[in-house]
């Protein structure tokens, strides 16, 4: 029999309440948020991406291919990847496989090969797909030949839990249409870096538990398939909305935030598997979770907080205070010379702007906000170029500040970021002039001198509506002098300032990233000040809520 809902891959990643939401004929004029322009134009550039690998394929390899048109319908583009699969193709590129009414599945690959007596699915990405290490089963790019894969001595699997479910479900749809290659299933993934083809095992128990890729996807979609059906055939709905990290760029949030303010329910201040363990206690509201006394035994075993914690978050939230002190003293480290670091980066392409505030005691140097960018399109070369002045300029600052016989500290905010591309950049460019040896960083990263502001909020402060940069600078008086200031917002200004779109460069909106990152570093020097005078007796402390 077939099913009424037919579903692609993204759903066994995506929300269960979105996948409700999708389906729902009464939700058909509800509003959405606003089209995200970074996520529209990431969109883009991954298309860019696939047709930019495909040509190149088709050139470096040759044999027979079958081309389907993007532009065309649906089934249009179903009937003409039938008949190349029927015809034994040797490479079928933009695919549309059968749709498998049966089961309720339909979906595209990047690619299908034909090997071994049938064919298996290769996905085209735009991210990094390995990390320097081994074992990662690869071939080289024109080898797609998942029989010729071998245990790579230079490269080890980056985690990418969507790929292997994407690629589990594309072999359900070749199974179903009869044109899966015999034996063990398998997948490739062409990543950002256009080097190598990454094989994926999808029967092999890389799971939590030992489960398979192939396990994972089959309960997942199962699971999915009823949440849609529900939906669209009026049942009851499987799926109720809770505040997730996925909210942030959904486009149904409108609806969910209404309903979860309208409800007061618990997943505003605490999220994920903490407020579904509430909920099957009773405690669905952030008023129940206020009235616990968290001096008491916790009801549940949390995951991402404590009892003493939520009970402070839920008391915040209602108070409507967007920060309260954990501890009775607020401290910061300081130094005699301090340098505020924020550095800019484009996805995974690079890192092209490295912003440096120097402020304390003289030593020579001009005090105040100083840039190290490239303006070239990532990825380039002349991005090693701009980290080695950085990083001669941060060096010459140190070493200044030690013969003068004083302290230093250099400050970011979440240094998961910088360290990323501090390491990123030294794997990338290293032997390069100027470019330092991965110990010189390892060496600075675990000192003392570098100091990660989120950690310290984190550890002194609840923080009811978040603890990014851009909601805590506030509470200590400082504001973006660009209402637009954002991370998404700057991947778009990024593109227009290189001209990344076939465009002249913008030298209009370089400016504007750089008096957005220089915004950043004051507002992590404000945020340190602040800290370090009156946060401690003008924010209320979370025991006396």
């Amino acid at each position: 029999m077939a099913n009424e809902v037919l579903l692609d891959a993204a759903v066994v990643t995506r929300c269960r309440r979105r996948v409700h939401l999708d389906h729902d004929p009464a939700m058909r004029d509800a509003p959405h948020a606003p089209p995200d322009p970074a996520a529209e134009q990431r969109i883009a550039d991954a298309a860019a991406h696939r047709a930019e690998v495909a040509r190149r394929l088709r050139a470096e390899i040759g044999g027979s291919w079958a081309v389907i048109p993007p532009e065309l319908p649906f089934a249009d583009r179903e009937g003409l990847t039938t008949t190349a699969l029927e015809e034994g193709v040797a490479f079928v590129s933009g695919a549309v496989l059968p749709t498998d009414r049966e089961h309720g599945r339909r979906g595209g690959a990047e690619l299908l090969v034909r090997a071994g007596g049938g064919y298996v699915p290769v996905l085209v990405v735009r991210h990094r797909i390995t990390d320097p290490g081994e074992g990662a089963r690869t071939t080289p790019l024109t080898v797609l030949d998942p029989r010729r894969a071998a245990a790579d001595p230079e490269r080890k699997v980056r985690s990418h839990p969507r790929d292997q479910l994407r690629l589990a479900h594309l072999w359900r749809l070749l199974q179903a249409a009869g044109m899966a290659r015999p034996g063990t299933p398998i997948g490739g993934v062409i990543g950002l870096d256009v080097d190598v083809v990454l094989w994926h095992d999808l029967a092999a128990g890389t799971w939590q538990g030992g489960r398979s890729t192939l396990e994972e996807y089959d309960e997942r979609f199962a699971d999915r398939l009823a949440v849609a059906g529900a939906a669209a055939g009026g049942g009851p709905a499987l799926a109720e909305p809770s505040r997730i990290l996925e909210c942030r760029r959904c486009p149904w949030w409108p609806v969910c935030e209404a309903e979860l303010t309208r409800t007061r329910d618990v997943s505003l201040v605490v999220r994920g598997e903490d407020a579904m363990e509430l909920r099957r206690i009773g405690v669905s509201t952030v008023d129940k979770l206020a009235a616990l006394d968290a001096a008491d035994e916790s009801p549940i075993q949390w995951t991402g907080t404590t009892f003493a914690d939520a009970v402070a978050l839920a008391r915040a939230w209602l108070a409507d205070l967007t920060v309260v002190r954990r501890v009775a003293e607020v401290s910061v480290p300081r130094a005699d010379v301090e340098v505020d670091i924020d550095m800019e980066s484009f996805g995974d392409s690079g890192a092209y702007l490295w912003g440096c505030l120097l402020s304390g005691a003289d030593i020579g140097l001009q005090r105040g906000y100083r840039a190290f960018a490239t303006w070239e399109p990532l990825p380039t070369p002349d991005e090693a170029r701009s980290f080695a002045e950085f990083w001669a300029w941060l060096s010459d600052v140190r070493a200044r500040t030690e013969a003068a016989g004083l302290t230093f500290r250099a400050y970011c905010y979440n240094a998961l970021a910088e360290n990323r591309w501090l390491f990123g950049s030294v794997e990338r460019f290293g032997g390069m002039d100027g470019v330092p040896s991965r110990e010189e960083v390892q060496a600075f990263a675990d000192s003392e001198e570098w100091v990660d502001l989120f950690r310290s909020v984190s550890e002194q402060f609840l923080c009811s509506h978040g603890k990014g940069l851009k909601v805590v600078a506030p509470v200590a008086g400082f504001t973006w002098r660009d209402p637009e200031a954002g991370g998404e917002a700057s991947m778009r200004w990024y593109r227009e300032a290189v001209g990344m779109d076939g465009g002249a460069p913008d030298p209009a909106q370089r400016e504007r990233l750089l008096r957005y990152n220089e915004d950043d570093v004051l507002a992590t020097r404000a945020l340190r000040e602040w800290m370090s005078g009156p946060a401690m007796h003008t924010v209320p402390f979370m025991g006396d809520l």
